[in-house]
Parts: structure tokens; sequence; C-alpha cells
């Protein structure tokens, strides 16, 4: 394998998205403790009833060379077809992205490829102001470099799919409120058999497919109507059944909330209760010898008649005391300390807005969960008015979009793409301005994965471990004038990750990079584009620092 396909291959290990990973992983209706209000305030904002629908192609020529340590050079001639659509009415509301781009290359020593991506999410109103059905999907890759160009083929890389869906009730009972959901939502990672991994880690600790349900229901009074103080009583369910040894997921919780005022702008916040958190699997199943059987997918069999085996059980009282200050229409902030997971637990958000340009938004985030539950319940929380935001020489979807009120992503829950359930823990802030013709942004995070392997199997390896992710980025957009722009783009990413066997992932890695890209109109919906960009990785799996520099230029038509 040359250096410049091991470069590639790395992304599968390491399963990094280093693009303004900020993950919007609100605690509520999603087997976790509701705080404020439920997220179906989304769908009762009202839109123009506009309804955008831009297809386009797009022919593009690549060239990807090995900067460091060898210097390998691969041609590609990329055709691509796409949609952006958006929704924006009174009672229906939702965007997507899709991309299906054929790679083409010259070189022999280069597969051809082809590459689907795409992201949606939206709701459509049953009854108005009561009933809505909500979803959303995304069609992904993971990769390395998060931002550059590395990664054209499909032969060094996880493709991943999810999707939820489901209803969200809201209703009243005089002074009560009531709000409930429930979604269903799957994820799958594909991969090929080859992916430049050694010995049994090609198959045993990634993630292959897992289902997940919740349902959350809650009854409210607000602070004044009729008692002084806001009270509320809710529960919750989470199972996500994941196809790895056939672990299990199970959290059901009960609590009651009470809100107190202290002004009209700051309120105390408190609550008390009940979970109980269950994670378990069952063993391979052997032959005869006593081996592990492999599939022809390469994969372990489960012996699906072995009892369970419980990789992480707690039950007790959970609590928790926190804090709501909402100054303004364009300023909130709510920050908890309690007790959870039979230990100390900590979680808030910050969103500041001074005004129409400019936002500023910071995540703090504990949960305990799989890959599949962690992605699902990041694409949930993304907002459903957005333009996603794409690498400019693959098209790859960033995992990043755009909304009226600054940026969300849901990259940062990439993080890991072990087939091992975690507790997850971390913070994450971004910041965006538009100034004039331009729009800049820079984000950060921290995400911290610590691991729960079921006994008896190759995940034992994992029970301990841990996963930590620090993340930087940047990004500037401008428009020259009527007929052109520019944007670039910039990213910093270091991880860490602990194995004690083989069969698990381990290593750490250090990545740097940055892109450039360039468009001009020609004439009505047709377009030219340049792109450049340069990637760097330090990486124990390379055992090299392996670098790589790629360029586009191509034209676009947009119907």
């Amino acid at each position: 394998m040359t250096p410049l396909r091991a470069f590639m291959s790395l992304a599968l290990p390491l399963g990094l998205a280093g693009a303004l990973a900020v993950p919007a992983l609100a605690q509520d209706g999603l087997g976790q403790p509701y705080s404020g209000e439920a997220r179906s305030d989304e769908h009762r904002e009202r839109g123009s009833g506009r309804v955008e629908v831009q297809p386009y192609i797009e022919i593009s020529q690549i060239i990807l060379a090995e900067i460091s340590p060898g210097d390998d050079v691969v041609t590609y001639t990329q055709l691509a077809a796409g949609v952006d659509a958006a929704v924006n009415g009174r009672n229906n509301g939702g965007s997507v992205s899709l991309r299906y781009a054929r790679n083409i290359a010259y070189e022999d020593n280069a597969a051809d490829s082809d590459i689907l991506s795409g992201i949606a999410r939206g709701y459509a109103t049953i009854v108005p102001d009561t009933l809505t059905i909500e979803g959303g999907a995304l069609a992904s890759r993971t990769r390395l470099n998060g931002g550059g160009a590395s990664l054209l083929t499909n032969d060094a890389s996880s493709r991943v799919y999810t999707a939820y869906a489901g209803p969200n009730l809201r209703t009243e009972a005089g002074d009560v409120q009531i709000e409930g959901n429930y979604r269903v939502g799957y994820t799958r990672i594909e991969q090929e058999a080859d992916i430049g991994l050694p010995g049994t880690v090609r198959q045993v600790d990634l993630f292959d497919e897992s289902v997940v349900q919740t349902a959350a229901i809650r009854a409210a009074t607000r602070p004044g109507e009729p008692l002084p103080v806001g009270v509320a009583l809710g529960a919750g369910f989470t199972q996500e059944d994941i196809s790895n040894f056939d672990q299990r997921v199970r959290d059901i919780y009960a609590r009651a909330d009470v809100t107190v005022p202290l002004s009209p702008t700051l309120a105390l916040l408190g609550g008390i209760g009940y979970e109980d958190v269950e994670i378990s699997g069952r063993t391979a199943l052997l032959d005869d010898a006593g081996v592990p059987i492999i599939g022809n997918d390469g994969r372990v069999l489960v012996d699906t008649g072995a009892r369970r085996r419980i990789a992480y059980d707690t039950d007790g009282l959970i609590w928790d005391v926190g804090v709501l200050w909402r100054p303004s229409t364009r300023t909130t902030l709510e920050a908890h300390l309690g007790r959870r997971y039979d230990s100390t637990t900590y979680y808030g958000s910050f969103a500041w807005a001074p005004d129409t340009r400019s936002n500023l938004s910071v995540s703090v985030y504990d949960t305990v969960t799989g890959f599949g539950g962690q992605l699902n319940r990041a694409l949930a929380a993304l907002p459903t008015n957005f333009a996603a935001n794409r690498n400019p020489l693959t098209g790859d979807i960033t995992g990043c979009v755009a909304g009226q009120d600054g940026s969300s992503c849901l990259s940062g829950a990439f993080g890991s793409i072990r087939a091992a359930t975690f507790r997850n823990r971390g913070v994450a802030a971004s910041y965006s301005r538009q100034i004039g013709r331009s729009t800049a942004g820079i984000g950060a995070g921290y995400d911290r994965r610590s691991f729960f392997g079921v006994p008896g199997t190759v995940l034992a390896a994992a029970d301990g471990t841990v996963d930590e992710n620090f993340y930087l980025t940047a990004f500037a957009d401008r428009r020259l004038g009527p007929r052109s722009s520019v944007s670039l783009n910039a990213y910093a990413q270091w991880f860490e990750s602990e194995g004690s066997a083989a069969g698990t992932i381990a290593g750490d890695g250090t990545i740097l990079g940055a892109s450039a890209a360039y468009r001009r109109s020609i004439r009505a919906g047709l377009s030219a584009r340049a792109a450049v960009a340069i990637d760097r990785l330090d990486s124990d799996f390379a055992g090299q620092d392996l670098t790589t520099a790629s360029a586009l230029l191509g034209l676009r038509y947009d119907f």
C-alpha cells in the first residue's frame, strides 16, 4: 500500500470529521431529562410559505498529489448531479441537500468510485399547534481530513447512513401543558473488506448497524399558573439495539421538576427522580473447536441463544439543580449540576445573538449511548431551515449546516466509530458573524468517550478505555461582486484513542488542513469553479507523517 493510499485508508480507524464540529446534543425528548421548553417549539415558527428547489450538474477535473513522504499523483474526472431544496411554510418546513458523484480515475492503481451524500430534516403538521411528524436523514462518509480532498474513492472509506422519524405532541389541559414524542431511528456503516487495518480490527471493533427507539412525555405548569412556581412531571424511555454482539442500551427514567422564578429574567431549576440504565450483550457463536465463527461480511456471528452479559448497570436516585437566565430574546443561559450515571453530571447551553448578523453558542453534554443513538440525537437537533456545507473538492457534506440562527453541526457525533457503547461527555462552541458581503466563523470543542465492553467478547478489551477528540476550525466566505465569490477553511484536530488488546482500535492522531475555493458566474445558470486544499496527518496508524495537496477546476450549471 502506497503512502497516499494509506493516508486515505486511515479515515476508518480514526473516524474523524474535522469541520466545525459542534454537536447539538440537547438533553430532551430522547430519553434525557427535559429542561425548559420542548423542541417542538421550533415547529411553531411560521414561515413565508415558500418552496425552493435548485437542481444542478457539475463536471470537474481533480488532481491529488502526495507531497511527503512520497510523490504519488492521482487524477480524476468528476461528474456530479444534485439538488438543494427547502420548504418554509406555515404548517410544513424542511431542507434537503442531495448529491451523487461519479469519480473516473486515469491511473491504473486508482479505481473509479460512486459517492452518494445528503442531509435532510423537516416536519409536517398533522393537527395545527398540536401534532407534528418530524424526520431526518444523512448519507455521508467518515474521513480523516474532514475538510480536505484526500478521500475520493470508496475502497478505503466508511459510508454512514442514518435516519429517524416520529410524532411530536403538544397540547394543554387547563393550566397544564402536555408534551410528548416518539422517535425510531436507524444507523448503518458500510465499508470495504480491505480498509488497511491490522488483523482482527478490520471488522470486530467497528460499528455495524443499530435501531434506536425513544419516547418521552411531560406535563408542566408555568410559574404563576396557578402556583407561584412551575411544576413538571415527566418520564422517558430509550433503547438502542446494536448488531455487534447483540448489544442493547436501555434507559428508563421518571422525574419531577420545579422552576422557581427569582426575577422576570432569572429562575432556579431543580429536579429529582429515578433512572435505570443497563447495557448488555451476547457472546460470539463458536464452532466445535471453540473458535468464533466469522460471517460472510467478515464480522463475528452472535450466539442469539446465549444469556445476556452485563457491561454496565446502574439504577437509583437522580437529581440536578440549575439556573435559567433569559435577559432578552437574544440571550439564554441554562446550566445544570447533579447526580446521574452513578457519578456527578453537568450539562447546559448558552446562546447569544447580540444582533442579526452574529451568533454565539456553547453546549455542554453528558449521555450514555451507542454510535447510532449519538448520531440520531445530533441529527434530530439540527434546524429544519438550513443550507448544507460541502467540501469544495469532493462535494462531501462536512457535517455542518448554516441556519438562520447560526451554524449547527453533527460532525462531532462521528467522534469514534467503535462498536462498543460509551458515556459521552464534552463541550462545543461556535461563533459566526456577517460583515457586509463577508461571513466568518470559528468553532472549537472537546469530546470524551468512555467505553463499556461486553464481558466474554472481543469488545471486553475496550471496557474502560477512553477516546478524546479536540478540534478547532475557522471559515470565511466573501462575495467579491455580483458574479464571483471566494471561501476559505482551516482546521486542526487532535485525537487520542486507548486500546488494550488486538481487535480494538487505538492510537493518536494530529490533523491539520486548509482549503480555498473560488466561483465565478459565466452566464445565467453557468459558473466556473476552482479550489485547492492541503492536508497533513501525523498518526500512530500511519507510522509516518503524510501530507497531500489537491486542486479542482470545473463547471457547474444550476437549472
